[in-house]
């Protein structure tokens, strides 16, 4: 297909299309003659993941192109390589680790991790941005007052291990290779508003069930 047809099933216009292929977002079309390039549907999936990323995701497009940097790097192993893909996505501020409330949010995220038996999650807790944004989070549920430890939290990480086997599970249905990595990553850009408003929803449901609309 030429740029006006690539334009017109993607709902992107020409010159953002031409924006996304000068900052390598796209792979070049097939050069017919010096001013006219042919397109494929690979390119289509390809401009609707990255509308996707920009306009849901709200992600820069400095960092969608790293993201996919990391999703088309064949000389990575799957795991690392959408690790890497996964870690590239925008993350909380780094915890400031000589804060007392920090300190204690890591010996509860640590005690979590043993008591799940999460033993990958725990080896890979340094460099982790995940791990990361769990301390912030829990420090500052901890410096309201609230104790908000492993026992509390393993109920709610054993939820999200049955999503994450989900997430994979669907993952796996599609072609190997990048396009799976691809999907991956879209769903933990999409999944997370998804599972947000979900969580929402059912935090009304069960309170109008529990106290009724007075």
């Amino acid at each position: 297909m030429r740029l006006a047809e690539l334009s017109r099933r993607s709902g992107v216009s020409t010159a953002t299309i031409k924006y996304y292929l000068r900052e390598g977002l796209l792979r070049p079309g097939r050069q017919i003659n010096a001013t006219t390039a042919e397109y494929d549907e690979e390119h289509l999936r390809r401009l609707r993941l990255v509308r996707a990323m920009v306009q849901v995701g709200q992600l820069p497009v400095a960092k969608v192109r790293e993201v996919l940097g990391h999703v088309d790097d064949e000389s990575l192993g799957r795991t690392i390589r959408l690790g890497a893909a996964l870690w590239a996505l925008p993350q909380v501020p780094e915890p400031d680790e000589e804060d007392a409330y920090v300190q204690a949010a890591h010996e509860e995220v640590a005690a979590l991790l043993d008591r799940l038996g999460w033993e990958n999650a725990r080896q890979l807790a340094t460099l982790s941005p995940a791990y990361r944004s769990l301390v912030v989070a829990v420090a500052a549920f901890r410096r309201l007052g609230y104790g908000w430890g492993a026992e509390q939290l393993a109920p709610y990480a054993e939820l999200m291990y049955r999503t994450a086997v989900l997430d994979l599970d669907n993952m796996e249905t599609h072609p190997p290779g990048a396009e799976r990595i691809e999907f991956a990553v879209l769903g933990a850009i999409l999944n997370e508003p998804v599972l947000r408003a979900l969580h929402r929803l059912a935090q009304e449901e069960e309170t109008a069930r529990r106290y009724g609309f007075e």
